[in-house]
């Protein structure tokens, strides 16, 4: 419904959709991706799969998902996403992050 709203263009450049979402479509049948590019908003994707816990005592994560980057940003680029978010949480503090972490 959002999507479809008359007149959104004028205060959204672009929208950043979870995979599902991005191969869903509206009412009319329109995937939402190509919905938007006719607005002239530019579609994006969550890439990252969320955070997992380090096994090393310090109670740190990890983002994941690095593993299927490349396919899934191959994917929704040809359903017409132009742009990713990535999440990487880091616990600062009492040693943290340390350089597993990072990696």
């Amino acid at each position: 419904m959002l999507l479809t709203t008359k007149g959104i263009e004028e205060y959204i450049s672009g929208v950043i959709f979870h995979e599902e979402t991005a191969r869903q479509s509206s009412t009319e049948g329109i995937n939402f991706v190509e919905l938007l590019k006719s607005k002239g908003i530019v579609a994006g994707i969550k890439v990252d799969k969320g955070l997992a816990v380090i096994a090393n005592g310090k109670e740190e994560n990890f983002t994941k998902g690095i593993e299927q980057l490349n396919d899934m940003a191959a994917e929704f680029y040809k359903l017409g996403c132009r742009f990713a978010k990535w999440r990487a949480v880091l616990k600062i503090g009492n040693g943290c992050p340390t350089d597993e972490a990072i990696r």
